[in-house]
C-alpha cells in the first residue's frame, strides 16, 4: 500500500488532467503559473512525495538519478554503471544506487521507499518477472521517468534499452552445433523474466532450425550466479539418464559454475562436453580453459540508457524507444573438441 497521494488523487480533487498534474510538478512550460501553484499547494496539502522533496519540489530539478540493479560485484554491471556515470555527470547529474541483489521483494521495497527521495529520473534493471512489476508502473503513472535497461519488463510500455538477447543465444547454440555437439542443455535465469525468456527462445530455434531434438529435462532455471551454475550441472548429470555433451550458460557466471562443477566430475571441457556462457566478463580469459561467450555491449547499454532517460526528463512529451543492441560471438577453448 502506497504511504502517499498519487498524482492522480491530485487531479481528481482539483479537477483537472493526470498529465496536467505531472507537467505543473515539473514546472512545464505550457502550465501556467496560477495552475502549478494551485498543483503545488494541494500536493503538500495531500503529502504527496512519490518523485521529490519539498526542495525538489520547489527547484523543479534536484540532478539526481535513481539506478536500481541486481548486483554491483560482477563486470556487467560495474561496466554499465561506467557508461551511466560518464553521461549523467557530462550532464550535470550524479547518480544513486539501489541494490536488490536479485530479490524481487527487496526490489519493490525499494520502489515503494523511493517516495521518500529526490529524483528526477530512474533507470531500473528488474529482478521481478515481467508480469510482476505493477510497482514500477506506479511510478510511472505518478510522473517519474523512468527507462529499463538489460531485463526489462515486457508489459511496461516506457523506454528500453537492451542486447540482443535472442539472437545472442541463436549464435552461441549455432556455434555449438557448428563444432559437432548435438545433445545441447540450457541453464538459464529464473522463469518469466524477459531475458531469460529471449535467451531460451534462441536456444529452441537454433536446436530446431539445425533438426537437433529438445529435451525439456536439459532446460534447467535458476538464479543468476556462479553458485547457481554449479548446481544446475550438478542436477543435469545426477538426474538425467542421457546427459548433454554442450551447456549453454544464460550468462558467464553460470557458465564458470558449470565448469567448476564438470571439473569436478573430471570431465574434460571442450572435448568431452562444450560450454558457452553470455556476457563476455574478463575472467573468460583467465580461466582453464578459456570461456567461449557472447560478449554484450554493457558500456554502450549504460550510455544509452542515460541518454534517453535526460531526453525523458527534458521532454515530458517524448516518446519511449525500445533499443536493440547487437553482441558479438567470442569463441575460446570451452567449445574446442580438440
Amino acid at each position: 500500500m502506497r504511504r502517499f497521494a498519487t498524482i492522480k488523487d491530485i487531479a481528481k480533487a482539483l479537477g483537472i488532467s493526470v498529465a496536467t498534474v505531472s507537467r505543473a510538478l515539473r514546472d512545464a512550460y505550457d502550465v501556467s503559473p496560477q495552475t502549478r501553484k494551485l498543483v503545488l499547494e494541494k500536493a503538500e496539502e495531500m503529502h504527496y512525495k512519490p518523485n521529490f522533496n519539498a526542495t525538489g519540489l520547489v527547484k523543479s530539478s534536484t540532478h539526481k538519478i535513481g539506478v536500481i540493479i541486481p548486483a554491483i560485484t560482477n563486470y556487467y554491471f560495474s561496466t554499465v554503471i561506467t557508461g551511466i556515470q560518464e553521461v549523467a555527470q557530462s550532464k550535470g547529474y550524479n547518480i544513486i544506487l539501489y541494490i536488490t541483489n536479485d530479490s524481487p521483494e527487496l526490489e519493490k521495497k525499494i520502489v515503494y521507499d523511493l517516495s521518500l527521495s529526490s529524483l528526477d529520473g530512474l533507470l531500473a534493471c528488474v529482478s521481478s518477472p515481467s508480469d510482476a512489476c505493477k510497482h514500477f508502473q506506479e511510478l510511472i503513472d505518478d510522473g517519474l521517468p523512468v527507462v529499463f535497461f538489460d531485463r526489462v519488463p515486457e508489459e511496461i510500455n516506457i523506454s528500453k534499452v537492451m542486447q540482443d538477447d535472442y539472437n545472442g543465444a541463436y549464435q552461441a547454440v549455432k556455434h555449438l552445433i557448428e563444432k559437432g555437439y548435438e545433445k545441447i542443455a540450457h541453464i538459464t535465469g529464473p522463469k518469466g523474466v524477459f531475458l531469460t525468456e529471449n535467451r531460451l527462445r534462441g536456444y529452441q530455434d537454433a536446436l530446431q532450425d539445425h533438426n537437433l531434438a529438445l529435451d525439456n529435462k536439459w532446460v534447467v532455471y535458476s538464479g543468476f550466479s556462479q553458485k547457481d551454475g554449479e548446481s544446475d550441472v550438478a542436477q543435469l548429470f545426477t538426474e538425467n539418464l542421457k546427459t548433454p555433451d554442450a551447456i549453454f550458460a544464460v550468462n558467464d557466471r553460470k557458465a564458470i559454475g558449470a565448469m567448476v562443477a564438470l571439473k569436478r566430475k573430471n570431465i574434460r571441457i571442450g572435448a568431452e562436453v562444450g560450454v558457452i556462457g553470455f556476457t563476455n566478463d574478463p575472467i573468460c580469459e583467465i580461466i582453464s580453459p578459456t570461456l567461449s561467450t557472447v560478449a554484450e555491449p554493457a558500456y554502450e547499454i549504460g550510455r544509452k540508457s542515460c541518454e534517453l532517460l535526460l531526453t525523458h526528463i527534458k521532454k515530458s512529451t517524448f516518446i519511449g524507444e525500445e533499443v536493440v543492441l547487437s553482441g558479438e560471438l567470442i569463441v575460446r577453448e570451452s567449445t574446442s573438441r580438440v
